[in-house]
């Protein structure tokens, strides 16, 4: 089985896996976006407008609430993960796969911990916030350790390193931006540098990823036709 073989496969697989009803998420008319309650109209359109590069939307607990169909590609590992609802810190410190998806795990747990400490004292009274430290902190001493430095930061722009399941590793580019209507959420956009092995690996997932959303799909029995 060739590479771009083995792609088509892992993205026909990943969509069928989790729906969004199991997911406790609304279906959404956009194929490639999950909706959750209380996102405006305006983000979905926004998301799915930005279908040339990966791009989701997170808030400050590091919940992701929704991404276009390219960034749940690159980040297929973190929106697949069994938890819910999809976090990057409860994916860092409890998913296994972690460990191979950062190579440089420990700065990616770092920055999530920093990141939450800065939540904490932006939004001291957030319940579910609260509940997501309690969780980490009894389910492991890595994130336990960290929490006790009380490093307050957070990551707005920055390159990190990915080990995808399909396409291997690229380091991809991240812009952090808060959306001013609504208070608390961020957009993060990926990149690469244009031209590098990075840009080759991200063009493949895309294209697959591209003909996977358009593919018609049988009416009778809801598979690729």
């Amino acid at each position: 089985m060739d590479r771009r073989t083995e792609i088509r496969d892992f993205l026909t697989t990943r969509r069928a896996r989790v729906t969004p009803e199991q997911a406790g998420l609304k279906p959404s008319p956009l194929e490639g976006t999950r909706r959750v309650p209380g996102l405006r109209p305006e983000l979905w359109n926004m998301l799915e407008a930005m279908s040339a590069v990966p791009a989701y939307i997170r808030n400050g607990r590091l919940d992701l609430l929704a991404g276009n169909a390219f960034a749940r590609a690159l980040f297929a590992p973190v929106f697949d993960s069994p938890a819910r609802p999809v976090n990057s810190a409860r994916f860092t410190f409890l998913d296994p796969a972690a460990a191979e998806f950062y190579p440089d795990w420990d700065a990616v747990a770092d920055q999530n911990v920093a990141t939450l400490r800065a939540e904490v004292g932006r939004n001291p009274y957030d319940k579910a916030l609260s509940d997501l430290i309690g969780e980490l902190s009894t389910r492991g001493d890595t994130f336990r350790q960290r929490w006790a430095r009380h490093e307050v930061r957070r990551h707005r722009a920055g390159a990190k390193r990915l080990n995808h399941p399909l396409v291997g590793q690229l380091t991809i580019n991240y812009e952090t931006m808060e959306l001013a209507a609504d208070e608390g959420l961020s957009l993060v956009v990926c990149g690469v540098v244009p031209g590098s092995r990075d840009a080759d690996a991200l063009n493949l997932l895309a294209s697959w990823n591209a003909t996977e959303a358009t593919r018609p799909r049988c009416r009778r029995c809801s598979s690729s036709a």
